[in-house]
């Protein structure tokens, strides 16, 4: 049998490809090396009652438009929003954020009146920039080097957009683009607990420090989720980020498409630079007449294809593409809720986001020991307590935290052993220690993931959480390289639907969406 669309990894981006594909008429077959479907997004009950986000632990940019035009809230998805972040500080003090301006403003002025004025107009910008990227987002990028009509019509559109922004704003993007995040801060607050922890969102998921240059685009990159019409709204799926999967596949299957699962590829098989079919790790072939990779661009190009198939130039760009894994995932089962110093009660504080930042040096000197080849002693933690708000997900009275780690490069002096795993572990438990004296008195069980732990159990190369950094030259046209924008390969019939693509990594769904698009584009 010959598939219309084969397509490799059923990671939420493969899927979303399979769904859009399937629901046009196209008969498709998802492959994924995994026996379960989602990559990333996945729920797993590691220890007996509590199911773990493992990976992927939050919903932030996912489109409102993909949920809408896939059914997904009909086929399970329900998204419970975090309404709060709070920062703790040393000395008994703290930052909490919440969606009540008024308590917000209150929090700030403890810190900055100047801050607690500006924010609300930070807030502001910031949602104008969110709108004025969103249409770029479900957009297949142009290619300024060829002079097709349907390029030349998409630069017009970009450069009417672009006018349309008007002079300040246009500008303020201009510097979100290119600026720091810590300096591009500076221009609107005072107060380093204020600046830390959004500062924090600049560098997620980046191998890069508050003060590197294109980290302001990260922070705005993290702005452009929007739950309910409210940009900058995070949210956990019910029953685990493996909801979110396990709603898209439903959607697939209920359009026709197939999935083999427990099966993993090797081999991309091209014939007169046209691409055939596939081959398995057990010798199986499966034909196609396109075929979609939802696998990151340097698995994708330098493991499944044939040099040989490839121009020269283009394998170049590819093994230069920044992908350098930086984080690690750290799972806890808890016999309690924790007590933090600062606000030792159960309250808001501990069903929103939980964000250890509390200033842009101490995100500065956590990069500077990674960047050294060091796990970070002090890092960046980005916590939740999802059973907070789901209770499905653990035992009664018993809870689940999960905990986002930056910095854990992938690169260490010593490499990845179980000695640098552990302390790895011991780095986070301590410096959570400094603000939540019975974490340890608490912890039931715990997982710990490294980059390379990610990067051998669902294939992310290096364990980059966004298949590659979300860096200026490496965005729109440029992902993941020069003239390859558009989801087309240099290979006929070939194509790439994964967050290695525009517009880029995080739960969104848009390179799946995107992909299909110019898949049927081409048929």
């Amino acid at each position: 049998m010959i598939y219309d669309v084969a397509i490799i990894g059923a990671g939420h981006n493969g899927l979303i490809t399979a769904a859009y594909l399937a629901q046009a008429g196209k008969n498709v077959v998802i492959i994924e090396q995994n026996p379960f479907p989602g990559g990333a997004a996945v729920t797993s009950e590691v220890f007996k009652g509590f199911k773990y986000s493992v990976f992927s632990y939050a919903v932030s940019l996912l489109s409102p438009q993909i949920i809408n035009e896939l059914n997904l809230n009909k086929n399970g998805l329900e998204i419970l929003p975090l309404k709060s972040t709070f920062t703790p500080l040393n000395d008994n003090k703290y930052l909490l954020r919440t969606d009540d301006p008024h308590q917000t403003s209150i929090e700030i002025s403890k810190y900055s009146q100047h801050d607690a004025s500006n924010y609300p107009k930070f807030l502001l910008m910031m949602s104008r920039m969110a709108e004025a990227i969103k249409p770029i987002l479900s957009m297949i990028p142009p290619n300024p080097w060829k002079m097709k009509i349907s390029n030349l019509a998409k630069l017009l559109r970009l450069s009417k957009h672009a006018y349309s922004l008007g002079q300040d704003d246009f500008y303020t993007l201009l510097k979100l683009m290119t600026m720091s995040a810590s300096s591009f801060l500076d221009e609107w607050f005072e107060s380093e607990p204020l600046k830390g922890t959004l500062a924090s969102s600049g560098i997620i998921g980046t191998f890069l420090g508050p003060r590197s240059p294109g980290t302001a685009y990260i922070m705005l990159h993290h702005y452009m989720g929007e739950l309910d019409g409210k940009y900058r709204t995070w949210g956990i799926p019910k029953g685990g980020m493996g909801a979110i999967s396990d709603a898209i596949e439903r959607t697939a299957v209920k359009y026709g498409t197939k999935l083999y699962y427990s099966s993993k590829v090797v081999r991309i098989n091209c014939e007169q630079n046209i691409a055939k079919s596939i081959t398995l790790s057990d010798g199986k072939k499966i034909e196609a007449k396109q075929i979609a990779s939802s696998l990151d661009p340097h698995h994708t190009f330098l493991n499944l294809i044939d040099k040989s198939h490839l121009p020269h130039d283009f394998l170049n760009n590819i093994k230069s593409y920044k992908i350098q894994g930086s984080s690690g995932k750290i799972n806890l089962s808890l016999d309690s809720l924790p007590t933090f110093k600062c606000l030792p009660h159960n309250g808001q504080h501990l069903k929103g986001a939980i964000s250890i930042s509390p200033s842009v040096d101490y995100l500065e000197n956590a990069y500077d020991e990674a960047k050294n080849g060091y796990i970070s002693s002090e890092p960046y933690l980005d916590v939740l307590i999802p059973s907070t708000l789901d209770s499905s997900i653990s035992p009664p009275n018993k809870h689940v935290m999960s905990i986002f780690v930056q910095y854990a490069p992938y690169y260490l002096k010593n490499g990845w052993g179980v000695t640098e795993k552990n302390k790895l572990t011991e780095n986070v438990i301590s410096t959570l220690e400094k603000y939540v004296p019975n974490i340890r008195n608490i912890i039931l069980h715990k997982q710990t993931l490294t980059p390379l732990d990610i990067e051998r159990k669902i294939g992310m190369t290096q364990g980059n959480i966004f298949h590659g950094e979300l860096t200026p030259h490496q965005l729109f046209f440029m992902r993941p390289t020069i003239g390859y924008g558009d989801y087309k390969t240099p290979i006929k019939g070939l194509f790439i639907c994964g967050s290695g693509s525009h517009p880029g990594g995080g739960v969104s769904g848009y390179p799946g969406r995107n992909a299909a698009k110019t898949i049927l584009a081409n048929s």
